[in-house]
């Protein structure tokens, strides 16, 4: 009778072949894509606890989508290696999608970090207070 660590050991061994075999079954499929097409490589997707999947890991390619900023109303497009860049090297979530245009992105980081930063300074005048 195996413990249940050598148990668990066995069942990572398993899911770790499972993941490979589908990564290689993915890279197999045969390269007829247009221009604006970007191969996904599940491996590299982070870990959900989701049933499904995503579209574009179904599909097994990344491709450009359009979408409305939410701040300031143009029409981008989300391009495939963007996508990809997102979803395998930053690990963003795979349920989620590009909301803001690059100059929106911008602002809304200067904001938070301006925010933060009045914070931070708010904290530390209470702190000086209260010693």
């Amino acid at each position: 009778m195996k413990s249940n660590k050598q148990r668990r050991q066995e069942i990572k061994a398993q899911r770790a072949r499972r993941a490979a075999r589908q990564a290689r079954a993915v890279q197999a499929r045969p390269v007829d894509r247009s221009v604006g097409v970007v191969a996904v490589t599940p491996a590299l997707l982070r870990r959900n606890n989701s049933y499904g999947a995503p579209n574009f890991v179904q599909r097994g390619y990344y491709q450009d989508q359009p979408f409305r900023c939410r701040d300031c109303g143009v029409e981008e497009i989300w391009m495939a290696a963007q996508q990809r860049w997102w979803y395998e090297v930053a690990q963003g979530d795979v349920w989620t999608t590009a909301v803001r245009c690059r100059a929106c992105r911008q602002r809304e980081r200067t904001r938070k970090e301006e925010a933060r930063r009045i914070h931070q300074e708010g904290l530390a005048a209470k702190r000086t207070r209260i010693a």
